[in-house]
């Protein structure tokens, strides 16, 4: 059931994470939505509230431990508790190795491995306390299987599938009874690509996402039913991508 349920989201300012926090609170979660865009989190937030659904914000860099521990207080002072974190907050930077992009490299293990560390680490504390609570963390296909021009996105996803399952498995050992679910989206139309700033790669990635991108609403449909699957499902991994493409 994800009715009443309180769902923090990071990276809620558009695509994936603002396609999930609109499906979520249609089916009646409180959403409590972390991003950096205080004008994007405020229009969402009030169009959640205009069609009947409970929403709240915390403008939060999610690379700042306080930002990510101030995010999770916002929903424990608004609704007294935490069911669910949805880690979607990345970065892609895709280029040749050769390309030396450093700068981006270290961003993007600032936003894609820091990022779900710090929404771990805040949110861990209080799953602990209630003994339950469900992590849910965005890879990607390039977390499973690797591509030329993707080293570095593709490595900050790795960690994260990695992240995930040991997470899935401390879990089961501990009996703290967090659940895990990981999902691992192909090409999706989302604001990633403009983080791309070589030419050849971001031309390449645009004729990739002409053809076969999917609307982010496909993933939020997978969060939704990852959210509302039964406590003791053993699927804690998914794939979304188009049908007709091997990925």
């Amino acid at each position: 059931m994800i009715k009443d349920k309180v769902v923090v989201i990071t990276g809620a300012s558009s695509g994936i994470g603002e396609a999930t926090a609109r499906l979520l609170a249609q089916q009646g979660a409180k959403v409590v939505l972390g991003a950096r865009r205080e004008g994007r989190l405020q229009t969402i937030v009030s169009a959640i509230e205009a069609q009947g659904g409970t929403a709240t914000y915390a403008v939060t860099d999610v690379t700042k431990a306080a930002d990510n521990e101030a995010l999770i207080n916002t929903a424990i002072k608004k609704y007294g508790h935490i069911d669910v974190i949805f880690l979607n907050a990345g970065f892609m930077p895709t280029a040749p190795v050769s390309a030396l992009k450093t700068d981006e490299w270290n961003t993007a293990v600032d936003i894609n491995i820091k990022g779900v560390l710090n929404g771990v680490a805040a949110v861990m504390p209080h799953f602990l306390k209630q003994k339950s609570g469900q992590v849910i963390a965005v890879s990607s296909v390039a977390g499973l299987k690797a591509y030329p021009g993707s080293a570095i996105y593709g490595g900050t996803k790795w960690f994260v599938r990695d992240f995930m399952e040991v997470l899935r498995m401390e879990s089961a050992l501990e009996g703290t009874n967090i659940r895990t679910s990981t999902i691992y989206p192909a090409a999706v139309k989302t604001e990633l690509l403009g983080g791309i700033s070589d030419p050849r790669s971001a031309l390449a990635m645009q004729k990739l996402y002409d053809q076969h991108a999917i609307p982010a609403e496909r993933v939020a449909n997978v969060v939704a039913f990852a959210i509302s699957a039964p406590a003791d499902t053993t699927i804690n991994e998914f794939t979304v991508g188009p049908t007709n493409q091997a990925w």
